[in-house]
């Protein structure tokens, strides 16, 4: 069978289809990834074959902007090599096209944040694409695969296939230090992703943070980007400072300050760290409440501080908090065991491959 997965937008996107194309590449089937010029360094860095569609990024919520090229673009490539089945995320172009091929359509996502408002103008505005290539209506996926934990999913979800996630990002050589634990201290990993230079700390410094952790004989773990290195390096004392495998080194952290990103977020939960999250827009923030909701976090919100807390500590308060009690840890581990038990992405497969067949 023939594959084509498409992804837009960021990084997390590729990380998060790649352990489904991984197992459908294993199992026998041919696999594409179509995707935006920006993503085609991650999508080598995980071994996927990659087909650049547009020179620009997708940003969700923006289908109709870039509707036409991509579409164009989809069709040449379906042209050249006919998928079986096409696996979208959170754009619908990816829709259009399969109900234009006429093959099964899967929508593989992160189902976290609400997405039913964005989904029906999304959908409103793509319906000259429906008018142009001919077709009345856009159907509905064909499976619908959702990585979120069941008990983060928002109230009225669709009904969805579960599966596990799987970590996946970039690699490099790694270091005995990225998978053993400090001896006889903390150890706390602050990110921004790939988004941000730095993370962007409400009301005080990054630096006044990392002395507060370092200060308390915590060790501290900076993930940032190179230039982000190189520029902060030798403002922030005794850290650690630059790339950093997240999934390598999760499973050794007592502790994570980050930004809400997707693949962020699901990796640590995988790996059942306790979570200090500062939303740098919507999506981080409905990340943040869905995962302190369930005790495994603190939302820290520049805009809204916690009652009782000073803005200009609320990041120390939050990293004090969850290092001082220990029903963060067992929330996150709960989470981890229950993410544990959701189907693998080779037993999600055979769903698909019943779908072609």
């Amino acid at each position: 069978m023939k594959i084509l997965f498409t992804v837009g937008g960021s990084q997390a996107a590729v990380f998060g289809v790649a352990p489904l194309a991984a197992a459908a590449r294993n199992a026998g089937h041919q696999i594409l990834l179509a995707a935006d010029q920006p993503l085609m360094a991650a999508a080598q860095s995980v071994g996927l074959p990659a087909v650049c569609i547009t020179p620009e990024r997708m940003r969700y919520g923006q289908d109709a902007m870039t509707a036409t090229t991509r579409i164009d673009a989809l069709l040449e490539l379906a042209g050249q090599w006919a998928p079986d089945l096409v696996v979208g995320g959170l754009s619908h172009v990816p829709r259009v096209l399969a109900a234009r091929l006429k093959v099964p359509y899967v929508r593989h996502i992160w189902h976290i944040a609400p997405m039913a408002r964005r989904d029906r103008t999304a959908i409103a505005e793509l319906q000259p694409q429906l008018e142009r290539l001919g077709l009345t209506e856009l159907p509905d996926p064909d499976l619908f695969i959702d990585l979120c934990p069941p008990a983060l999913r928002p109230p009225g979800a669709p009904a969805a296939r579960s599966m596990r996630w799987v970590p996946r990002v970039s690699q490099r050589a790694v270091e005995p230090w990225m998978y053993t634990r400090p001896d006889g201290a903390r150890r706390v990993l602050i990110t921004a992703g790939t988004r941000n230079l730095v993370l962007d700390t409400p009301g005080s410094s990054l630096r006044r943070v990392v002395d507060e952790l370092t200060g308390s004989g915590a060790e501290v773990l900076i993930a940032a980007l190179p230039e982000a290195a190189e520029k902060l390096g030798d403002q922030l004392g005794d850290v650690r400072i630059g790339w950093i495998p997240l999934d390598v080194v999760a499973p050794t952290l007592d502790l994570a300050i980050h930004h809400g990103g997707a693949t962020t977020a699901m990796t640590l939960i995988n790996a059942g760290v306790p979570q200090a999250i500062i939303p740098d827009n919507g999506y981080g923030k409905a990340v943040a409440e869905a995962v302190s909701g369930f005790g495994a976090a603190i939302l820290v919100d520049r805009h809204r501080p916690r009652p009782g807390t000073d803005p200009e500590e609320a990041t120390a308060d939050a990293c004090r908090a969850i290092l001082a009690d220990d029903r963060y840890a067992q929330r996150s581990r709960i989470l981890a065991a229950q993410s544990a038990v959701l189907p693998t992405p080779d037993e999600v497969l055979r769903d698909i491959e019943a779908l072609a067949a």
